[in-house]
């Protein structure tokens, strides 16, 4: 048994809050500039340069990279062999979290659903915890902006509809999307599961590294289709056409009900920003 005070995972969670959102992922960025380094010139190419310039520059003056610095999604694997000390988890995560986008001059985002009232500190962030095998916590801190979270979309197939189904439904919501969701796009996708798993499937696919592939090749072909399908949509970076409007189709899948086959499509805009530690 391992004890470790959840004041510890605070301290770690503030500070991958001030790094996520400040700096894109090491694969986003390769993405970005390969999809420049693949347009002709015009409207597509100069847009994505000035991502890749903007990144730079807020990695250098340490400004957030993006304006809408999101709502802070954490992720916490802890192992069963560890004994958690200190303050309520929930309460410590909150805490660094406040306290990063209060020192980081970051946005706060939060408020009520009915009244709009600001809660004017980020938080409480949306925190999702699992306990499985080992004596260490995995720390996920993602940043989700809601321009490309409301072109997001879930789906109750048929089961019927199988692999086409499914890869129509996260090219339809792409297709939808248009530019609203700053493209290039980064899409995960949930499938499987029941109504609420399923869409968090989604949401922890987005935390994969950009250019990775499912371990089941059936669903690494379903992202290399659904990649091509999109990209062959011709909306491009920012809407300004060209040969990348997604830089890259993560899914993740859990077992369903026989009559049920629900499919997840969650958008993340070009700005990937997210940050792992291992206690």
């Amino acid at each position: 048994m391992r004890k470790i005070d959840t004041k510890e995972i605070a301290d770690k969670i503030y500070k991958m809050a001030l790094a996520a959102c400040v700096s894109l992922t090491p694969e986003c960025k390769r993405a970005l500039e390969s999809a420049a380094d693949g347009e002709k010139e015009g409207a597509a190419k100069f847009a994505l340069e000035t991502l890749i310039d903007n990144c730079k520059t807020a990695e250098n003056d340490g400004l957030p990279v993006c304006q809408d610095t999101g709502m802070a999604v954490v992720i916490l694997e802890i192992g069963q062999d560890v004994f958690l000390t200190g303050a309520p988890l929930e309460e410590a995560v909150n805490g660094a979290v406040r306290a990063a986008y209060a020192d980081g001059y970051f946005r706060k985002s939060i408020c009520d659903p009915i009244t709009r009232e600001n809660t004017g500190d980020n938080t409480p962030a949306a925190i999702h915890t699992h306990v499985c095998a080992g004596e260490q916590v995995k720390i996920t801190f993602l940043p989700k902006g809601f321009g490309s979270e409301n072109m997001s979309a879930m789906y109750m197939l048929k089961p019927a509809q199988g692999v086409e189904g499914i890869i129509d439904a996260i090219v339809n919501t792409v297709k939808n999307a248009g530019s609203r969701p700053c493209p290039p796009v980064y899409v995960g996708v949930g499938i499987g599961g029941s109504f609420d798993t399923c869409a968090y499937l989604a949401k922890r696919a987005l935390t994969r590294e950009v250019g990775t592939h499912n371990d089941r090749a059936d669903i690494a072909e379903i992202e290399k289709i659904a990649l091509e399908r999109i990209n062959a949509l011709d909306i491009g970076c920012q809407g300004f056409h060209g040969k990348t409007t997604a830089i890259g189709v993560s899914c993740e899948w859990a077992y369903t009900h026989i009559a049920g086959l629900p499919v997840a499509v969650n958008i993340q805009c070009h700005c990937v920003r997210c940050q792992k530690e291992t206690i």
